[in-house]
């Protein structure tokens, strides 16, 4: 079986759009085309066999101007409460509260529920800007601005979250984003993305956590690179549009039988599409293979979840600037 169809066995098609200012207050009985969610993340809790839905909200959402992270409850999958605000970005550390937040996850982790989270500082320049454009800025120069994941910790999966640590877990002249967590062999590490921005290639790399995740333990190290993915590749070479890649939203998941799968995003014709890669090893290390892409139509930054009844579940955005929640 090949590893598409295995990541594709057993998804199962829910549908829907979500479109809503995050700063209404709560509401009950929502369907997913109610509401907001870019960057969408389930967690399901089976304590209280609730399913949790997180999505950040930009400051101009929020009443004081510092960006956050909200969430809608599900019992069900097809009827949502919320918005519940779980986070806001604090001040007095390296980001800037109000220079967004991006991509937030929540992960169980010996007893905890830790917020990987990524952050920005907008007006602290790692170097000098190079002239590397791409669509999405409409033809403006990238910046190199702090940017990366940085966690906090909650007892609860409504938080609310407080800062574990003192910086980001990748290093801070790393330009950086979307970081996951993965437990491998009782150590946990951190997956992102090193922005293509600063790289032009770029790629998705790890560093070892320590055991409380407050901090990195030594070097990061290089998983694969986007034009690693040949379908990225040729449509460099036949367009001739400057060779940029861009790495978004990795998210790791072992199947039954060991396999070693990382879903991520990049650009393909100018649409956001959800890619597939997965370990030759079985190992985080890899190396890394790619797979044909798994959902195109500018779709991507997919997670993968178990309903409560077993069924393994795909969730992503789509289309990226509407940022339509769809549930596979």
């Amino acid at each position: 079986m090949s590893i598409r169809r295995l990541a594709l066995k057993g998804l199962a098609l829910l549908g829907a759009v979500a479109f809503a200012l995050a700063g209404q207050p709560s509401q009950t009985g929502l369907k997913l085309g109610d509401f907001f969610a870019h960057d969408p993340f389930v967690v399901a809790y089976a304590p209280n066999q609730t399913y949790y839905l997180y999505t950040a909200i930009g400051a101009r959402q929020s009443v004081n101007n510092h960006a956050g992270v909200v969430v809608y409850k599900s019992k069900d999958l097809n009827s949502w409460d919320g918005p519940q605000l779980v986070f806001t970005v604090p001040d007095g550390i390296w980001a800037n509260p109000a220079d967004g937040a991006w991509a937030p996850e929540v992960h169980q982790y010996q007893g905890k529920f830790y917020l990987f989270v990524t952050l920005h500082n907008n007006h602290k320049l790692i170097d000098e800007p190079v002239p590397v454009t791409h669509p999405i800025y409409q033809g403006k120069p990238a910046v190199h601005h702090l940017r990366g994941t940085q966690i906090f910790v909650a007892d609860t999966p409504e938080g609310p979250f407080t800062l574990l640590g003192k910086q980001a877990a990748p290093p801070a002249d790393f330009m950086t984003l979307d970081g996951t967590l993965f437990v491998e062999d009782g150590i946990p590490y951190m997956v992102y993305a090193h922005e293509w921005i600063q790289v032009l290639d770029g790629t998705m790399e790890a560093i070892q956590l320590s055991s409380d995740l407050s901090t990195s333990v030594g070097e990061p190290f290089y998983l694969f690179k986007g034009s690693d993915a040949p379908w990225l590749a040729e449509q460099h070479a036949v367009s001739n549009k400057g060779r940029t890649y861009v790495t978004d939203g990795p998210f790791l998941y072992r199947t039954k039988n060991g396999k070693l799968l990382m879903l991520w995003s990049s650009y393909r014709e100018g649409l956001y599409m959800q890619a597939l890669a997965y370990s030759v090893s079985g190992k985080l290390q890899g190396p890394w293979r790619q797979a044909p892409p798994l959902v195109g139509n500018d779709s991507g930054h997919g997670m993968l979840f178990h309903r409560f009844d077993g069924q393994l579940m795909l969730v992503l955005h789509q289309p990226f600037r509407q940022a339509h929640a769809k549930l596979f």
